[in-house]
């Protein structure tokens, strides 16, 4: 079987950010609003952004996955932003998304990003956004889950719930009969040491997965490379995280980068590889590594 190509791009936070209105900075806002204005429009570049997707194109892959934060505040026109700019990225059936945290910043505009973005997380079988939603792709079997919500000022947790836990454990068991590679897509990391950008349900999420298990977990939220492995029914899952796909190096963070994932199946076995591409320090995009992961 010939490999198929996966591309993981995450946290874009379009810039720079529209110019909001007085009315528009109320609550939360106001604290996310000061924090770009004194500091994360020096990092957050939009060519830097441009220069990723110019080189994630060039490579050619046969899908591509955004784990969210497409937006910084949830302003309303921002959401137009994210539908132009995922546009360019591909058309829905190449492209397949899940919201972050700042796609859903406030209540009163968290269901912009299915108004606008909708299309890149309809299910195959599904008439409108859904979550959990089961993309096929080519060997894959895309399942991704929201755990996007409007959370207090300072906070930036996530959460599944009750009922999307269940229906993806009916999901699961749906694509546990076919030759598929199983990847949930997820915004928040299944671990995190701050309690304040915790998954807050993780500890359901991590028995779910153990009882049912997927191939791969892709996420984003923390804005670093990450992998680390979890317990599944058979063997360890790896879990992977990438850098903010719009970041110049600062501070901890390192600069813009996405993942590629090289995956086909020998026989009865799964082989998975990851090539890193990112920015280097003469803002360059280059391969950083390459490891096999299965």
């Amino acid at each position: 079987m010939a490999a198929f190509t996966l591309a993981h791009v995450s946290d874009p936070h379009l810039p720079p950010l529209p110019e909001p209105r007085l009315a528009e900075l109320m609550g939360k806002r106001v604290f996310g609003y000061l924090n770009w204005t004194r500091n994360r429009h020096k990092y957050q570049r939009r060519e830097v952004l441009d220069a990723l997707v110019s080189d994630l194109h060039a490579q050619a892959p046969d899908h591509i996955t955004v784990t969210g934060d497409f937006v910084n505040l949830a302003l309303n026109a921002e959401f137009e932003l994210a539908k132009a700019w995922l546009k360019s990225v591909g058309a829905p059936d190449r492209v397949s998304i899940v919201p972050g945290n700042h796609d859903a910043y406030v209540r009163a505009t968290q269901h912009r990003i299915a108004q606008y973005c909708g299309s890149y997380f309809t299910g195959d079988d599904a008439p409108a956004p859904h979550f959990p939603f089961l993309r096929r792709r080519g060997p894959l079997a895309l399942i991704g889950v929201s755990s996007a919500v409007p959370t207090p000022p300072l906070m930036a947790t996530g959460w599944l719930g009750r009922q999307q836990r269940d229906e993806l454990e009916k999901l699961l068991d749906l694509v546990s009969a076919e030759p598929l590679f199983r990847i949930l897509l997820i915004h928040h990391p299944l671990r995190s040491q701050a309690r304040a950008k915790r998954l807050t349900d993780s500890e359901e999420l991590l028995a779910l997965l153990k009882r049912r298990g997927v191939d791969l977990v892709l996420h984003g939220h923390d804005h670093v490379h990450s992998t680390i492995w979890i317990d599944g029914p058979e063997r360890s899952i790896p879990v992977v995280g990438v850098p903010s796909a719009s970041a110049l190096a600062h501070g901890h963070y390192p600069a813009a980068a996405y993942n590629l994932f090289s995956i086909a199946r020998d026989d009865n076995d799964w082989r998975c590889k990851q090539s890193v591409r990112g920015l280097d320090h003469k803002r360059r995009i280059i391969e950083l590594r390459n490891v096999k992961l299965i």
